[in-house]
């Protein structure tokens, strides 16, 4: 896949990602590269652990301390760039600080966000930040600090000058880079038309109109060839501690293939899907629907496959991309209220029932659509 995604980062900022091709020399130095950043990172957990036993702190200032003595001490760790270095004791530092606030917030064990763990060797995948400083584009090229240069697949343009890069490798063996610019607001024509959305999972979006979204099945479809690679990888799974036979690796590559073509599939309907829809309507209400509920019933295999979290994501940042107004609306009750009078029903509807009846004032629709007219209705939003 060589297309350029884009995708929210924060704080007015976008991520734009390109494939890389990478030589046999820059992939060796870039694994160095990474080889060291690991044993940073492993270093830092260590530390860390080390402290929180003997009740001292371990913030950002004692970490970068630590850094400038192994890079004092070690020569091979000062054969590295710096930048990445610097940039991964920050990453830490910051996963340690919101662990240890969820602890202190007392949030439930599911709630809360994991300390930083050990990276082993052959299961982290690399991944390399760089701060404005540490790299450079020129002649088409990407030129990192240390002295790598690797070619960018330019499937489209960066709007703006970049203001950091990441460099990573992801699980099927191919290179990106991640690069973060400021957002820009690509205002479209208005229409004077709104729209309501409501998440499901016989349908992945019922809208208000017409732009429904049908639930596409992408896992379902490479259910069959998924199961025969893992059953390839069972029959040739090598004992504890052992390296793992060429067979087994290439079953492993191929089920890592499989599994990222039906990530990309998802992603490319819902973002075609929110395009259609943030071009024809000028305010969105979007039902605020958390699926992670979902992972725990007996839907859960038919709810991954739907991609609803994804969708809802696309769909919100195609949005302010383009200056849409989107309204979040909180899901509760809008099975139970009726779109046209707004009377409740004194009990929820069971998932069997698929027709909403108001027994107060006589309207019969499909329930999700009448779901999603309650999202226009919340959002104080009313058809033009």
């Amino acid at each position: 896949m060589t297309t350029a995604a884009q995708e929210s980062a924060g704080d007015g900022h976008a991520r734009y990602t390109y494939r890389l091709r990478v030589s046999s020399t820059a992939n060796a130095v870039l694994e160095a590269e990474w080889a060291r950043c690991r044993w940073l990172w492993n270093e830092c957990c260590a530390r860390s652990k080390k402290a929180h036993a003997e009740g001292e702190k371990c913030g950002p200032a004692r970490l970068d301390k630590m850094l400038t003595e192994a890079r004092t001490a070690m020569a091979w760790l000062r054969e590295g760039s710096s930048v990445p270095q610097q940039q991964l004791i920050r990453d830490f530092a910051k996963s340690r600080a919101k662990a240890l606030k969820d602890i202190k917030a007392r949030l439930p064990q599911r709630q809360r966000t994991g300390m930083p763990r050990f990276k082993k060797k052959h299961q982290a995948d690399p991944s390399l930040n760089y701060t404005r400083r540490g790299f450079r584009l020129k002649d088409g090229r990407l030129h990192l600090a240390g002295g790598i240069v690797v070619t960018v697949v330019w499937s489209r343009e960066v709007p703006e000058p970049p203001s950091s890069a990441r460099v990573y490798r992801d699980s099927v063996g191919h290179w990106h880079v991640s690069f973060v610019v400021p957002t820009l607001t690509e205002a479209l024509p208005e229409t004077g038309r709104v729209i309501g959305i409501d998440w499901g999972v016989k349908d992945t979006a019922t809208t208000s109109d017409d732009h429904d979204l049908p639930h596409a099945e992408h896992g379902k479809n490479a259910a069959q060839r998924l199961a025969h690679y893992q059953r390839m990888m069972a029959g040739r799974k090598p004992r504890k501690g052992q390296p793992g036979s060429n067979g087994y690796k290439a079953a492993k590559k191929q089920t890592a293939k499989l599994h990222k073509k039906v990530a990309r599939q998802r992603q490319d309907t819902a973002r075609k899907w929110a395009k259609r829809v943030v071009r024809d309507h000028d305010a969105l209400a979007v039902e605020d629907f958390k699926p992670k509920f979902l992972a725990k019933s007996t839907m859960a295999r038919k709810a991954a496959d739907a991609a609803i979290g994804a969708t809802k994501r696309a769909l919100v940042e195609m949005a302010r991309k383009h200056g849409r107004a989107v309204h979040l609306v909180h899901p509760a009750h809008t099975t139970m209220d009726c779109a046209q009078c707004g009377a409740r029903t004194k009990h929820a509807l069971p998932l069997s029932e698929r027709t909403y009846a108001c027994t107060a004032c006589g309207s019969v629709s499909p329930r999700d659509k009448n779901s999603a007219r309650v999202m226009l209705v919340r959002a104080g939003l009313q058809p033009g």
